[in-house]
Order: C-alpha cells, then sequence, then structure tokens
C-alpha cells in the first residue's frame, strides 16, 4: 500500500525530533509515498527539525498562521501526490516498528474509511483513544458523575475505558485524531476536515461524516503508537474549545433536540465543576453561555 505522511505542528520543537526518528522503523512493510509537515507558523525551531532530518526525505508546508489542526491536515493532504492511504498524526507521537503497515492492513476490510490503532502511554499503560455515539444519557451521566467514572461504568461514558475492548479489533464509532489512517477513497467522499473547529471535535466530525457514507472507524490492537498526550485537562483555553465543539458536533450530526439536552447536560457539569473553583470548567462555561466569547482563532 502506498502511504502518505502528514505530521501537523505547532511550535513542536521539543517532540518532532523523536516523531520523526520513529518514522524509518515505524514505516517499514509499507510504501511510503511522502512525508508532509504541515506547520502553523510555528516560532521555534520545528521547521528547520523537519528539513535538516536526513533519514527520510520532508518537505514542509507553512500554512502561515496558526490556523488549527483541520487546517494542517487540509493543508499537508492537499499537498501531496499519489496515495492509498494518508497517516495523520501529531508531533508528540513515536510509531512503534511496523505499526504503520498493521494500521494499513485494515483497509482489506470493504468500506473502512479511517483505521485507527492502539495508543499507549510513554509508560506503555493503555491510553483510551475510542469513543461511543454522544448521547443526552451519556452527557448527563458524565456531568453528574464524572467522564472517567461514567467510562467504568458499563456503557455509561462516550469514553471507552474498559482495557479488555483494547484487545479487541472492530468498528467504533470515532478514535482520537492524534493518530489516525485515512484511505484515499474516504479522503475523497468526505471531503476537507472542517477548519472552524480549530481544535477538537474536527476527527469527531469527519467520522461521523464519513461513517454516514458508509465508510466506517476501524480500530486495530495491532498497530500500536505512543502518544505523549495533550494539555486540555489542565489549559482553560483548550479545555473550553473541546467542551464547546462537543456540543456543535451534537448539533449538526443528531439535530437541535438531542442538542439541547446534550447541551444542557454539559451546561451543568460545567456549572459544577466552575463552582468548586476549576478555572478549565468556568471559562468553559462562560463560552458555552456567551458564545461571543469564543475564540474564532487561534492565538498567533
Amino acid at each position: 500500500m502506498r502511504v502518505a505522511v502528514v505530521i501537523v505542528t505547532y511550535n513542536s520543537a521539543d517532540a518532532l525530533g523523536s516523531c520523526l526518528a520513529s518514522l524509518p522503523d515505524g514505516l517499514d512493510g509499507v510504501d511510503l509515498t511522502e512525508i508532509v509537515v504541515a506547520d502553523n507558523a510555528s516560532r521555534d525551531s520545528t521547521c528547520e527539525i523537519a528539513k535538516n532530518f536526513t533519514k527520510l526525505p520532508v518537505r514542509v508546508v507553512d500554512l502561515g498562521r496558526n490556523a488549527g489542526y483541520a487546517a494542517g491536515i487540509n493543508a499537508g493532504i492537499a499537498s501531496l501526490g499519489s496515495y492509498d492511504a494518508v497517516l495523520v498524526i501529531n508531533p508528540d507521537v513515536r510509531i512503534r516498528p511496523g505499526a504503520v503497515a498493521k494500521l494499513a492492513e485494515v483497509f482489506r476490510r470493504p468500506r473502512v474509511g479511517i483505521a485507527a490503532p492502539k495508543l499507549e502511554n510513554t509508560d506503555g499503560s493503555l491510553q483510551p483513544s475510542l469513543r461511543r455515539p454522544p448521547t443526552v444519557l451519556r452527557a448527563w451521566a458524565e456531568a453528574l458523575i464524572g467522564g472517567n467514572r461514567a467510562g467504568r461504568w458499563g456503557t455509561l461514558g462516550e469514553l471507552i475505558t474498559d482495557p479488555q475492548r483494547y484487545d479487541l479489533a472492530g468498528p467504533a464509532t470515532w478514535a482520537t485524531g492524534g493518530v489516525l489512517m485515512i484511505s484515499a477513497e474516504a479522503v475523497l467522499t468526505a471531503g476537507r476536515w472542517d477548519e472552524s473547529f480549530l481544535l477538537y471535535g474536527e476527527e469527531t466530525d469527519f467520522a461521523l461524516r464519513a461513517g454516514s457514507l458508509g465508510l466506517m472507524t476501524w480500530y486495530t490492537p495491532d498497530a500500536v503508537f505512543e502518544h505523549d498526550g495533550g494539555e486540555s485537562g489542565t489549559n482553560p483555553m483548550l479545555w473550553a474549545l473541546l467542551t464547546v465543539n462537543r456540543t456543535r458536533v451534537v448539533r449538526r450530526h443528531y439535530g437541535f433536540w438531542a442538542w439541547a439536552g446534550y447541551y444542557a447536560a454539559v451546561v451543568v457539569g460545567e456549572g459544577i465543576r466552575a463552582a468548586s473553583g476549576r478555572p478549565t470548567a468556568k471559562l468553559a462555561l462562560e463560552w458555552l453561555l456567551k458564545p461571543s466569547r469564543r475564540l474564532r482563532v487561534l492565538p498567533q
């Protein structure tokens, strides 16, 4: 299979070197077409690190501004030549040897448009990455008892936390966007990623769009990638953006009434946590209740 790689970066000098270093062994077994670093106007040495990597040819696409994750994916994919699938990864990812070929095997199944791997933390522990469909019941459960606790009670939470599920290959509603492989058919059929999400929610929207067109997301535990994880749980701006985008996805794909119940649950949940003094929840609640305060453009 001909595989292209798109790495979306923004001030990623601390992480990109180890990501690139993992590529030669990680790509063993596939026909690599090209590697593109789609950079959101980094102010550090990210682009220099990419250009100076000698083990494999790397091309930098400079977006000229901090346009977001979806914009980086769109720009990177638009610059590619011919390929059968494109591997989209964050710069804080390391690819285990042979993992890309194992991920590409997923497309032997009919009607698979997106392949999702198993993610592990730096210590080798499981990093939950699969999600169930967002529903009003799940939103209220997470609001009242917390997302992690809800995830441990059967199918009550959106995030799948049961370790046994991650030992089994199978379809998923959507998966964390830090590592995804997308078929050329899905790129053509589902179209561009929605850049209005900026960060978070764009992978959900793309997976749901692809699914509605008959192209499913398939998870395989055979392909293992190491992922540092993000700062959304501690950074108020990122958490607020993630929270608002969750409600936007529901409105777009499930309709007004589902959105109304879901939105109410998210507001209550963030309100409870804001009352306890959590800075992330305070900003998320403000953005939920006052749309004019929401971030429209990422900081440059």
